[in-house]
């Protein structure tokens, strides 16, 4: 596939801090392109630079191989969605898809034709006479993108576009976003914080930290293999083990555990697993495998997902578990021993300053 947008060693500096910091990536056309990280890693500014709002402070953003150096935001090939939408409350669903196009100064049949077809395409046929107001959280949505998609950007930005709905309406919102990304095929390049909508939705992430990118990659291999314990902690769920203490193929916890790690050639100090690579009750004829007893605490039960709170004898420090579907463990109680394993491949360790 074409590169769509390129940003080379972009920069952007304040006068007391640098909020984006040498990033460097390229945006394949018809991807679906998030950047996930924490509230000030930088990632608003990187699209605001992108958007045009901002200059850079070093570096370049090419789209289409065009250095857009002094172009302004209205004459980039992008359109952005933001958190609040913006949409204006006064118009009806017609008139705000159409109030790029009247600007454009378009004939009034083509503005009629490309906003019926934008409309159809984002399932609000019927909807035009409506105003704003009158609408769910979900249906302003798609008005606010339609707006968008209807001047036929390049490149559609979104920024936390679903933060502002409720949390079953998210969920629902993340496959629409993605299903209708595919069906148009316009590049989308989304920043949020929540994880969850990057894993679901994007084609690659990069994970954004203190202005820089940690880790670029596929959402399957960002969380099976992150590079930093910062991605390690941040993209989903895991749990954090201070190492103290290496001998040999030995690494000992400061919650007490000996595990099996070969083949780490530096000295790590820090080391995650996740929840689901634990193994309740691990036969004895298990390779690589690491076993110790916890007591359960607390068993979390939430719908379709079940984990369990535990703690290593000795410690206060929770170990967090999760469980597959499996009557076999219907049977569990809190303040039960269990023996748990875990395999050496499922330790990511990590020296963190």
């Amino acid at each position: 596939m074409d590169k769509i947008l390129e940003v080379k060693n972009l920069s952007k500096h304040f006068a007391d801090f640098t909020s984006v910091d040498e990033v460097d990536f390229f945006v394949e056309e018809g991807g679906f392109f998030s950047i996930l990280g924490p509230s000030g890693c930088g990632k608003t500014t990187l699209l605001r630079m992108i958007a045009g709002f901002l200059d850079e402070s070093e570096g370049d953003i090419l789209i289409r191989g065009k250095s857009m150096k002094g172009v302004p935001p209205e004459n980039r090939p992008v359109n952005i969605v933001f958190q609040s939408l913006a949409l204006f409350p006064m118009m009806n669903v017609r008139e705000n898809v159409a109030f790029g196009l009247k600007r454009k100064k378009l004939k009034k049949d083509e503005i009629d034709k490309k906003v019926s077809d934008m409309l159809g395409r984002v399932g609000l046929t019927g909807f035009e006479k409506k105003k704003v107001t009158e609408l769910s959280g979900g249906q302003r949505q798609r008005v606010a993108i339609a707006r968008s998609l209807v001047m036929e950007p390049s490149i559609l930005l979104l920024d936390e576009p679903l933060g502002a709905l409720d949390r079953k309406l998210r969920e629902h919102m993340k496959v629409e976003l993605k299903l209708l990304q595919r069906e148009l095929g316009t590049t989308f390049v989304y920043i949020t914080h929540d994880q969850s909508e990057a894993l679901v939705m994007s084609d690659k992430i990069a994970v954004m930290n203190k202005g820089r990118f940690e880790q670029l990659d596929t959402p399957r291999n960002l969380y099976k293999s992150p590079k930093t314990a910062f991605v390690a902690g941040f993209v989903g769920e895991s749990n954090k083990f201070v190492i103290t203490n290496r001998e040999g193929d030995t690494i000992t916890t400061k919650r007490g555990l000996k595990l099996n790690k070969p083949g780490i050639d530096f000295e790590p100090n820090i080391m995650h697993v996740r929840p689901e690579a634990f193994i309740l009750y691990p036969a004895d004829d298990l390779k690589d495998i690491s076993t110790f007893e916890v007591k359960i605490k607390t068993i979390l039960f939430d719908g379709s997902n079940t984990k369990l709170a535990t703690l290593v004898d000795g410690s206060d420090d929770e170990i967090l578990i999760a469980l597959p579907q499996n009557a076999q463990f219907e049977s569990l109680s809190e303040g039960d021993l269990v023996n748990i394993g875990v395999h050496q491949d499922d330790l990511k360790c990590y020296l963190e300053e």
